[in-house]
């Protein structure tokens, strides 16, 4: 089955191109002009990749981005008309995989895409392991050796966010976004109440991995030895 690609952009001369050069490539192609439509097509029809521009009409790429990682793991592709270096961490600090300034060489893109979705089907993100703990990420069980417990939707997001970012720390903010959203309406009291859930739970199953935090820096994972 060929491999689909969701392409959201508000110009429709590129939409057109990209859809003309993506299917002779072999790939599917599902087209969307706003952010808000982006994101229904994106859950209703679970593309492989997503190619998507900054400057969008209602919702901006930004937006659509972290609303995606909000929800999995999908592959984007961040382009836009502003060959700027803000754009471009704004871009990866939300959750993009790659960024592409516009004008672009058809060619580059596409072997982006490539390597993108190659990148794709060797990485496994069903199980997301530190130290001893390790996290089925479909099922939202998180196991020690033998031990393991089923976490609630609110602790399995927070855990999540710290394994994957177990290297640096994350702000209350930070998680607060990553764990409920970028529109919220649950204040940084929330954050601070999950993480004692979860110091509990990793104490109760006899983990080696505790979360630290660090004075108005923020929490991350500590594995003892």
């Amino acid at each position: 089955m060929a491999e689909k690609i969701l392409v959201v952009d508000d110009e429709v001369s590129l939409q057109e191109t990209l859809t003309y050069k993506l299917e002779k490539e072999g790939y599917q192609v599902e087209v969307a002009g706003d952010g808000l439509t982006a994101l229904e097509l994106a859950r209703s029809t679970h593309p492989d990749l997503v190619i998507l521009d900054v400057m969008l009409p209602g919702m901006d790429g930004f937006e659509v981005c972290r609303n995606l990682r909000q929800e999995s793991n999908i592959p984007v592709l961040m382009l836009t008309a502003r060959d700027d270096e803000i754009d471009r961490v704004v871009g990866l600090e939300v959750g993009a995989d790659d960024y592409l300034p516009k004008p672009f060489d058809m060619g580059e893109l596409i072997a982006r895409i490539r390597a993108m979705l190659r990148r794709r089907e060797e990485y496994h993100p069903d199980l997301i392991r530190f130290g001893d703990l390790t996290l089925n990420m479909r099922s939202g069980e998180i196991s020690v050796g033998d031990r393991s417990y089923q976490l609630p939707k609110q602790e399995y997001r927070l855990m999540e966010q710290l394994m994957l970012n177990h290297t640096m720390y994350l702000s209350t903010e930070d998680l607060l976004v990553k764990a409920w959203g970028y529109n919220t309406e649950t204040d940084i009291n929330s954050v601070w109440l999950y993480i004692s859930y979860l110091r509990k739970r990793l104490s109760a199953m006899n983990s080696k991995v505790k979360i630290i935090s660090k004075r108005n820096i923020g929490y991350k994972l500590e594995s003892r030895s």
